[in-house]
This record gives structure tokens, sequence and C-alpha cells, in this order.
């Protein structure tokens, strides 16, 4: 790491931290918090030329082909600074054809092109691929809302990373090996997991700090002319992987394939070629429909008995994530936001109340449910319930 790329990390970690954070608070002390307009602008100043001057100096660096790790590493940053200035309305996409933040602009594009991703900060900056240094790592502000949502949002990826690398090793096993078992176990207690992180979430989380003061660091922004969404927390291969494994979602439905086209460049390259190679398997549920002819065979019982465990708590999961998080954290305090501000509301882009109608569809298939209008795996959980015998385990 150079002494440039030092420096500029080291600001991200303190004086950025810093006018964040003072800048959250006096937006706070207003009636209208998420008026940003007129508050605060010596800080916003002082946080645009600050981190202009540092990444003039790294661009005129050029690249110095440190490897992928260090290039990501410095993209967040980069990409830090970009989402600041567009959380503070320093940028503001809809009134530019061309991101103010030339350098930045400049630097991101090199990076994301050279490596693969998008030009902009992703979920795995601030989560699975965020050093710390003397026991803290990279955040937006000194917030304890956000620290609460970082950690938890990091505990609840790795769960789902624990479980889809389980479910993606019964493939070479097949479904009819004793060890299958007990990677279902695995698939299933990590998504247990995923359960109590977001109960911590729901329990512990302020929805109006989250509303107010951590959701808009994630809004899009523009980087040189075009405009790249929010970073979004489903922005990792493992829960889509676990989605076709197990057969509730299908690769080869527009809508569903659409959400993983828009997602690939936000995902780490590794992230990109598993799920990339998932899109091309079978599932194991269709591998336990074309398998019923097995039912009375014991490893059929005991193994399909678990498979049906797994998909019930990946729903479970979906159900918790719309019905409790999305509903407390966007749905019920954009109610009570000023209406200027409502078409700012979301990361990913669309108006809120199509984001929420592609969120519900998303978590119906994810729990099998029963519905008309979309393709679920209601019918074929129904038919396989039916081959289990009462009191197997």
């Amino acid at each position: 790491m150079s002494r440039d790329v030092q420096a500029f990390d080291h600001w991200i970690r303190n004086e950025f931290v810093e006018l964040n954070s003072a800048l959250e608070r006096n937006y706070l002390q207003q009636d209208d918090p998420a008026n940003v307009a007129g508050v605060g602008d010596e800080l916003k100043t002082a946080l645009e030329q600050q981190g202009r001057e540092l990444i003039k100096t790294l661009l005129d660096e050029g690249n110095t082909d440190e490897g992928f790790d260090s290039a990501f590493d410095l993209l967040g940053n980069v990409g830090l600074y970009m989402a600041a200035c567009r959380r503070h309305e320093i940028t503001e996409p809809s009134r530019e054809t061309c991101s103010p933040l030339v350098e930045a602009s400049a630097l991101a594009m090199h990076i994301g092109a050279s490596i693969g991703v998008t030009p902009r900060f992703a979920t795995a900056h601030l989560t699975t691929h965020n050093r710390a240094v003397n026991g803290l790592y990279k955040r937006f502000t000194d917030l304890d809302d956000e620290k609460l949502f970082v950690d938890y949002n990091t505990k609840g990826i790795l769960a789902y990373k624990r479980a889809a690398d389980a479910l993606l090793k019964i493939q070479p096993l097949g479904i009819s090996h004793p060890i299958t078992a007990d990677l279902l176990d695995v698939a299933h207690h990590a998504l247990t997991e995923v359960i109590s992180s977001n109960k911590t979430l729901f329990d512990n989380l302020d929805a109006e700090m989250f509303f107010n003061c951590v959701r808009p660091y994630y809004k899009p922004y523009r980087v040189g002319q075009q405009i790249y969404r929010g970073a979004n927390a489903g922005d990792f291969a493992g829960i889509n992987v676990i989605d076709l494994q197990l057969g509730l979602c299908f690769a080869n439905e527009q809508s569903y394939s659409q959400l993983l086209v828009d997602k690939f460049l936000y995902m780490m390259p590794e992230d990109q070629r598993i799920l990339r190679d998932c899109m091309r398997r079978s599932s194991i549920m269709d591998e336990f429909l074309g398998a019923m002819d097995c039912m009375e065979q014991q490893w059929y019982q005991q193994n399909l008995q678990r498979f049906i465990a797994v998909c019930e708590c990946h729903g479970e999961t979906a159900i918790q994530h719309h019905n409790q998080l999305v509903d407390k954290y966007i749905t019920q305090p954009s109610k009570q936001m000023e209406q200027q501000h409502m078409e700012k509301v979301t990361a990913s882009g669309p108006p809120l109340p199509v984001l929420l109608n592609a969120l519900e569809k998303l978590r119906d298939r994810r729990a099998a449910a029963k519905r008309g209008d979309i393709r679920t795996r209601f019918d074929d959980l129904i038919k396989l319930k039916a081959s289990l015998h009462v009191g197997e385990s």
C-alpha cells in the first residue's frame, strides 16, 4: 500500500467519519430531518475538498498493480466518499448529466473496469471485505445505529454463505448420500442464524435513525455520466445460490434472471463465478421429485425431511425480512416523510411501490407461497411432503 493510499484510508477512517457524523447531528435537529439543503455547508465543503485533494494524488499515482484486494479496498474508499457526497447532496443525479466529482469518477471507473466490478462502493466493502484496524472497521458515521446495522448485516450475509456452501457440496454427492443429511443440517442451522440476526435488528435498530441517518448513504449516484444504483444487502451470491439449489426460484424465469443480471457486477468476482455455475445446475428439489419411486427407502425419507426443513427455514427468512424489516425500516417511515423527498427513498432506483411489489413477489417465491400470478413451488412441496412417512427422522 503506497503512502498516498494509506493517507486516504486514514482520512476515510477518521476525519471522514467525523464530518459525516457532525452533519447527521445537524440534520436531526430540524423539524424535517430529511432536508439537507443549506445545512452544515462548511462541513460539506470540507468533506468534498479534503476527499478531492487526496483522490487527485491517487489519480496521478496511477495503477500500482498491488493485486485485487488492494484495488478493491481502494475502490471502496473512493465509493464511500462519493456516496457521502451524494447523501449530503453535494452531488445529486437528477440535477446533473455528469458527476462533478471528476477525479473520483475517473479513479473509480479505472479500478472497477480493471477488476471486473461496478465502479462504486458495494455491500462487500462495508461487510465481508471491511478490514478492521485496531478493532474498528470502516463506516460512514460513528452512530450506534449504523454499527448495529453493519454488524448484523455482516452476520446475516456470512450465515447465508455458510448455508449456500453446504448446499453446493451436495451436488457432487447426490441426494441419497448419507453425508447429504449432514450438509442439509448445516444449511438449516445457518439459516436459523439469519433469522436470529434479523430479529436482533428488528428488536434493536431504531427505525427513524436508520431511515434518516443510515439508509441515505446507500442511494444511487453518478460515476461519470452513468447512474449506479445503491448498494444492496443482497449483493452476494449466497442467497441466490440457496434460491436456485433448493429450486424455489428459476434462473430461466425472466423476472428472477433479471434480478441476477442486475446484481452481477455488484458482487465479488468469486461470487459472480459461483452464481454463474449454479445457474447451470439442476436443483435439489427437482432431484427429489425425480426420485419419488424411492420414497420407501430410508435415505429418501431422512434426507427429504431435512431438505423440506431447509426450504421452510429459507422461506421464513424471506417472510421475516419483508414483513418485519422492510415494513418497519422503509415502508412505515416513508409514510411520515415530506412529499418532496419521496422520489429519493429507495437505494435500488425504482419508486417505492414498484420496489415493494418486486420484493413481495421475491418473498413469495422463496416461501413457496400459493399464488396464481407467479410461478412458485407450492404444489411441488405439497407433493414431496405427501411422500414423507409421519414420524421419520
